[in-house]
């Protein structure tokens, strides 16, 4: 049995909503155990009395940390130096960096440098810069439900993000050449590339998530924009079936 990846999961508690924090450590779950999770700011002011319920129900370590002056963010040092601690420990595979405040950039490349996976967990606003230090980088807003997926007694824990249509995908010159770079790069000489393949070249794009545009799965998105053939493929003869994509323009 493959053993999971130990994470250590930082929060900056001054710059996250604590409705997100449900979605964020599902999202964690996904790529492994939440070792250590910490979330830092100042425990005695009022604008973090609504996160205390969170760390208690998903047992969040509170960090203390004093803000020594009026409008400065004291939280981010505290931070990097239990980042730094934890990592000169080695007993972790990758850290978790729960925060869309720039400051973190560096930091997030001085741990991949050592050779750990980052994955960065931050609101649409976290500069570009951060999003790139990062090896995965996921917007929180597109944690939420979708509101279509929801029943008609449940109500959205956050804003869900709406599904791009058709030709909003299509303008987006920057994701459409994202696509096609990567089923080109996955591709057999036929043009055809599993739908895994595309999906594990596109990982490397820290950026990209497919529910930033209101899908949850890449294949949905891609086949929204009509601008690929898709063909399920059953090579083993049971049950499951694989999906294969390929860019129009290949055939033409």
């Amino acid at each position: 049995m493959e053993q999971r990846k130990k994470l250590a999961v930082l929060i900056d508690a001054d710059n996250i909503s604590p409705a997100l924090c449900e979605a964020l450590v599902q999202e964690v779950a996904n790529y492994g155990a939440a070792s250590v999770k910490r979330a830092y700011g100042d425990w005695t002011t009022p604008q973090l009395s609504s996160w205390k319920v969170m760390l208690h129900e998903y047992a969040i370590s509170p960090m203390q940390q004093f803000s020594y002056t009026t409008g400065k963010n004291s939280t981010d040092s505290s931070m990097i130096i239990d980042a730094m601690d934890l990592l000169y420990t080695e007993k972790f595979d990758g850290f978790c960096l729960v925060t869309s405040d720039s400051d973190f950039t560096k930091l997030a490349t001085r741990i991949r440098e050592s050779g750990l996976v980052v994955y960065g967990f931050g609101e649409k606003k976290t500069p570009g810069a951060l999003q790139a230090a990062c090896d995965k980088f996921v917007f929180l807003e597109a944690l939420a439900v979708p509101s279509n997926e929801l029943n008609a007694s449940e109500t959205p824990k956050s804003s869900a993000k709406e599904k791009k249509s058709k030709k909003q995908l299509n303008q987006d010159a920057k994701l459409i050449s994202l696509l096609r770079g990567a089923v080109e790069a996955a591709s057999d000489d036929a043009g055809w590339a599993n739908i895994a393949a595309v999906g594990t070249h596109i990982a490397n794009q820290s950026s990209f998530d497919s529910r930033n545009y209101g899908y949850r799965k890449l294949s949905a998105l891609i086949e929204t924009t009509e601008l690929f053939d898709l063909e399920k493929r059953n090579p083993r003869g049971n049950n499951a079936f694989d999906l294969f994509v390929r860019d129009k323009r290949f055939s033409e």
